[in-house]
């Protein structure tokens, strides 16, 4: 989900790492049953159906966004039957107050739980929510820890009663059913027929708006979210739309990051062959022209070692006959045609050949060269210069060179498996660019085991990185000391590069790649060590600047004439995308959160404009949360205190859009609006790159 749709209120945080809680009743099932097969987290996936019958629970049900968002969701239709707050008993909103979960659970029965607990509450909410086998639980909260939600999803792997959606998303609606868990914008939504999967808040609202312009309406919205691990994901909800009666067509959204595309692109060709006349999938990838060693807002929107990029995922997507689009603004219209030609047909088979793959056939983007050297260089906020990352993995005992001295190479790495919702390590027996990908192999454990040193995890890393006899033993140590650093210090990659001695079995580190967590360090205040060593003042100012502001401003390289101010991660991600698509030149990737104010546009503009190479600004704003006048007033407050000199084109859609772009036309300042994403694109980019004036 965008980084910032979930109100800031709301941002999770625990303030120490509690030690994972073990299950009691819940986890007999998958742990003891003598039954042939084992049942698991697959097992909930139908807990996803929600609808009428649904029965809601707020946990946090008496604060202030709660009930805000309870009071839209009982006007839409949503069946509330109460609440929780710790240690009281009483009514709010006509409805029970109770004191715990266990005793809501108890007296009222609930089939699904919203969660709107603030700050560290967040996470102990979601384990007494598992823990008291609620059969939905939707977490909208963003800046989880990553290490605090991968101990959830263990949780979660050790039962079969309790489904996730989220964290980090706008949780999930039922548009026959009238139900709402999360803070989706009602308005957009039409009962119809095309169900929605997507990362991005703000994209999946214009994926949204775009099926109820083309008269199909939606079925359900289904947020995957956009952090790491993604309690539902793409396949998962798509077993759910398959066998809708109500759904005809299915939407995905993705982005940069994870391989849950990839998944679920293997999954559609599945479906493809072994249904007849099947529904056919459209989808939007965002991420594009993310460049490498930087998050894109999603604390998910990384590329982990061996994890393909936006332009790859893209590929394969299309390889599997899914029409990708550039843009979400034309998915109903495309949808529309493919529903149509479904309908036509009269044999199933041709429905692949059929489809146009619109990602290539609408629009030829520049080719760019993807530079596998480099795809770990990643950034969630602190990675190590290496003379510290090298004093931090000595501090374990570990030997460190600065070359190999003919030795062989390898890489080993500790990070995350997405598909497994587990940490990993992650290995190859070279460390050639132009190999090791084929060559990197992931090895999943349990998060808070032993299993990741384990005599058999040992001899299967061993085997694949061509390690043998004494040479085990060093690697044993190795591993043992890059998990307890990964673990212990709440890192999300530790990367090492490993001069291999064949005759001696020594082993040492020549390069270090080491990134940690910033959730764990903003949200609680943990890890202070390891954040103190962070060294602000040779940053990007302007990237500075915006983090202050709760804001994600990443300037890019190149000719860089157009500035950008994009509310949400994903949508800004696919602005970026489609300005070089069409020939334009982006300065900057610029997230000011889903809930962008007056406020925060005023400090975007500043942060855009001290880039001297800005010629022109582009404004794309999709209000869901957010107001399409308020947005506007933010601009025109933006103009008389900043006395702005460049052009800036707004594309205002979603809520109050035509009061916003009534407020811009007619302000008699340099500033041109639309409601096309096309014509405000091809406006904004003809100012920077000089093709037109204000007056043309």
């Amino acid at each position: 989900m965008l980084k910032g749709a979930v109100p800031r209120s709301l941002r999770a945080s625990s303030q120490q790492l509690p030690p994972l809680r073990r299950r009691h009743a819940i986890g007999s099932t998958a742990l003891f049953s003598s039954t042939a097969r084992q049942h698991g987290y697959e097992d909930t996936i139908s807990n996803l159906k929600i609808g009428k019958h649904t029965r809601v629970l707020y946990q946090g049900f008496t604060g202030r966004q709660a009930t805000m968002n309870a009071k839209e969701s009982l006007e839409y239709g949503t069946n509330i039957v109460g609440g929780v707050k710790p240690g009281v008993t009483g009514e709010h909103l006509g409805l029970p107050v109770l004191p715990t979960v266990r005793e809501a659970v108890e007296k009222l029965k609930p089939d699904a739980s919203a969660i709107y607990v603030p700050g560290s509450g967040t996470v102990t909410a979601m384990e007494e929510a598992i823990e008291n086998e609620i059969p939905l639980i939707v977490a909208v909260a963003e800046h989880i820890p990553l290490h605090d939600i991968m101990r959830i999803h263990q949780m979660l792997r050790t039962q079969s009663k309790t489904r996730l959606v989220g964290a980090n998303c706008p949780g999930i609606i039922s548009t026959h059913g009238r139900c709402r868990l999360g803070f989706q914008p009602l308005p957009f939504f039409q009962e119809g027929n095309i169900g929605i999967v997507a990362k991005s808040g703000t994209l999946s609202y214009e994926a949204v708006a775009s099926t109820t312009r083309a008269g199909l309406g939606q079925t359900y919205g289904i947020s995957m979210g956009g952090d790491v691990f993604a309690g539902t994901n793409f396949v998962e909800a798509f077993q759910v739309l398959v066998e809708d009666p109500n759904t005809e067509g299915i939407i995905m959204i993705g982005e940069h990051g994870g391989r849950a595309e990839l998944d679920a692109a293997e999954w559609v060709k599945d479906y493809r062959k072994r249904t007849q006349n099947p529904k056919p999938f459209i989808a939007c990838i965002g991420g594009v022209e993310a460049p490498p060693g930087r998050i894109m807002g999603h604390a998910g929107a990384w590329s982990a070692p061996g994890e393909a990029v936006a332009r790859e995922k893209i590929a394969l997507l299309e390889k599997a006959d899914i029409e990708v689009v550039d843009h979400p603004e034309k998915l109903g219209e495309r949808m529309k045609a493919l529903l149509r030609k479904r309908g036509e047909s009269k044999n199933a088979n041709r429905l692949g050949e059929q489809q146009k793959r619109g990602f290539h056939t609408m629009r030829q983007r520049p080719k760019t060269t993807t530079n596998h050297s480099v795809q770990h260089e990643q950034r969630r906020s602190l990675y190590l210069k290496q003379s510290d990352a090298f004093n931090m993995l000595k501090q374990r005992g570990i030997e460190i060179k600065d070359h190999g001295n003919g030795d062989s190479t390898k890489m080993v790495a500790i990070s995350i498996d997405r598909s497994e919702r587990q940490p990993c390590i992650v290995a190859s027996p070279v460390t050639d660019p132009d190999s090791i990908f084929s060559n990197t192999k992931r090895f999943p454990f349990a998060y808070g085991s032993n299993d990741a040193v384990s005599d058999d995890m040992i001899n299967k890393v061993a085997s694949h990185m061509h390690v043998h006899g004494e040479g085990k033993k060093a690697l044993r140590k190795l591993l043992t000391n890059l998990v307890d650093l990964y673990m212990s210090k709440e890192a999300f990659v530790i990367r090492t590069e490993i001069a291999f001695n064949d005759s001696t079995g020594d082993v040492y580190v020549t390069r270090a790649k080491l990134g940690f967590d910033d959730a764990a360090y903003r949200s609680t205040g943990r890890q202070k060590d390891v954040h103190a060593l962070r060294e602000i003042d040779k940053e990007e100012p302007g990237e500075v600047a915006a983090e202050k502001e709760g804001m994600v401003y990443v300037k890019l390289d190149g000719e860089g004439t157009l500035g950008t101010i994009v509310n949400g991660a994903g949508l800004a991600m696919n602005t970026v995308d489609n300005i070089v698509a069409r020939g334009g030149h982006p300065a900057n990737f610029l997230d000011t959160g889903g809930k962008a104010t007056s406020e925060t546009i005023k400090a975007s503009f500043k942060i855009v404009t001290s880039d001297p190479r800005v010629k022109a600004i582009f404004v794309n704003i999709f209000g869901g949360l957010t107001l399409g006048d308020m947005i506007a007033n933010g601009i025109l407050l933006a103009f008389k205190d900043l006395d702005l000199k460049v052009p800036v084109v707004v594309r205002i859609r979603g809520t109050n859009e035509a009061e916003g772009q009534r407020l811009i036309r007619e302000s008699g300042l340099k500033l041109d609006a639309f409601d096309s994403f096309d014509e405000a694109a091809a406006r904004a980019i003809s100012l920077a790159n000089g093709t037109a004036t204000m007056e043309s």
